[in-house]
């Protein structure tokens, strides 16, 4: 079987609180959270939609959750591989079911991983990547620049990071707003205001480009970074 079993021990390097704190959140929610994120995790569709991976392409996507993502994105792009890390083995408990379940086990594989110390040939076989994209992730993680720098370090020369949040909601109604932010708090969201500070910062440090959109009244942060051909990142 291509992915791999969760019932793994962390090592030490891993963020082992954040696993079991992740693990208590999700324990029951996994079983309807695709059903329920689908109504405000905006973007998500469009990200995969722009991927367009070439033949042969690696796409590692952190935080994969229950690997919705990489199951629609793996029956769009039948010529790509796939890959996914997750600090909740929770969850992908459920992403390894749903692999099994769509018969794509020899083209999407996952492990119990941690972004900010992202290290993904030991767990996936595979040292860097055309493709990496994180999905409503950065705002749940608190070292979230960290898995940026992370990102960027595994991708191929010409590679690309995509990048779909929650934005502020500035452009969004008072009340509708401060429920919103609110309702977020309560599953330890927060919305990365600085990020496309940051994405910018990194895009004038290596020569990348940098698309950064604005989406549904600043509800969402859609980005794709793509860094020069011929870059090196290590």
């Amino acid at each position: 079987m291509f992915a791999h079993s969760p019932d793994m021990v962390a090592d030490a390097s891993w963020p082992v609180e954040a696993t079991r704190r992740m693990n208590r959140m999700y324990r029951r929610q996994r079983h309807f959270y695709d059903a329920t994120r689908r109504y405000y995790f905006l973007g998500r569709d469009q990200l995969i939609a722009d991927l367009r991976p070439e033949a042969g392409a690696a796409v590692l996507e952190i935080g994969c959750g229950t690997g919705r993502n990489l199951v629609l994105a793996a029956g769009m792009y039948p010529q790509a591989r796939f890959f996914g890390i997750d600090v909740s083995t929770e969850m992908l408990t459920s992403a390894i079911s749903s692999i099994s379940r769509h018969g794509l086990e020899d083209r999407i594989r996952v492990a119990h991983g941690d972004a900010t110390a992202l290290e993904p040939h030991p767990l996936l076989g595979t040292e860097r990547f055309d493709h990496v994209l994180i999905c409503y992730s950065l705002s749940m993680i608190p070292n979230w620049r960290r898995v940026l720098e992370r990102a960027v370090s595994r991708l191929k020369p010409g590679g690309r990071l995509h990048i779909v949040d929650f934005g502020s909601q500035e452009q969004m109604p008072t009340l509708a707003r401060a429920l919103l932010l609110r309702w977020l708090s309560l599953f330890d969201v927060t919305p990365r205001n600085e990020l496309q500070k940051m994405l910018t910062a990194m895009a004038q440090h290596t020569g990348a480009h940098l698309r950064f959109d604005r989406l549904f009244r600043d509800y969402t942060q859609y980005a794709v970074l793509t860094l020069p051909e011929g870059s090196a990142k290590r």
